[in-house]
């Protein structure tokens, strides 16, 4: 039986213009892999109503799940809230429980619940919180999209909170050869290997060092017993 399917959308201008290095993808294409569930595409969109909208719809009707990043805060730009409400024809407005939580949050260091920081409490209609252990404001789950903060530590936080009411396949195992001849000398056998193991995932990545070329040759499966049988055949083929 196939590995369930996951897409993610990375949201926000900052992203996009390069001002923000994005290290959440990294990190939930890892997540994924251990938790047997197959990451296939990666968009990154801007804060843009409609691209949100768009996106959404297109990529929750093809994969089992979706994750967003970014765009759930408390300033004008955040609009990530209501475009996911758009997108499934939901209501939206700020809700008791989310509430709740920032007020108890906000009362601990002395700050004031204000209607930026309230915000933060605007979830659409029949969604699910998301548990947010490090800020507090909380994310949500609304049909199979996960949306989520795009600060790294609260990112990582709630996918803790969300993976494990997920349910997953086999994990991907990966295996790797450093082989020290150019891509052009080892495409052929690569090929060969690739296809007598259609089951697996081969790829090939280059580097020259000291005027030598080379690659890592990478293989990558679900199958444990056909990824070692594959990395013995490719270390026969470069010995």
């Amino acid at each position: 039986m196939p590995n369930p399917t996951a897409a993610m959308i990375v949201i926000g201008d900052e992203i996009l213009s390069g001002r923000t290095r994005d290290s959440n993808m990294y990190h939930l294409a890892g997540k994924l892999a251990e938790a047997g569930i197959d990451l296939k595409e990666v968009r990154m969109i801007s804060d843009d109503h409609d691209a949100i909208v768009g996106a959404v719809r297109e990529v929750s009707a093809r994969y089992d799940h979706v994750f967003t990043s970014g765009g759930i805060g408390p300033t004008h730009d955040d609009i990530t809230a209501d475009s996911i409400a758009a997108a499934f024809g939901r209501g939206i407005d700020v809700r008791d429980d989310a509430r709740a939580i920032l007020a108890a949050h906000y009362a601990k260091s002395g700050t004031e619940l204000n209607a930026a920081r309230l915000r933060m409490a605007r979830i659409p209609d029949g969604a699910a919180l998301i548990e947010n252990p490090v800020s507090a404001a909380p994310g949500f789950k609304l049909e199979n999209v996960h949306v989520m903060a795009g600060v790294p530590s609260v990112f990582h936080a709630m996918v803790e909170s969300v993976l494990p009411g997920l349910t997953g396949g086999a994990p991907l195992i990966s295996r790797s050869l450093r082989v020290d001849r150019g891509e052009g000398d080892i495409a052929e056998p690569l090929g060969a290997l690739a296809r007598a193991y259609p089951m697996l995932s081969m790829g090939s990545y280059p580097f020259q060092k000291d005027g030598k070329y080379g690659a890592h040759v990478v293989i990558r499966g679900s199958d444990a017993v056909a990824v070692d049988a594959a990395l013995v055949e490719l270390k026969a083929a470069f010995p």
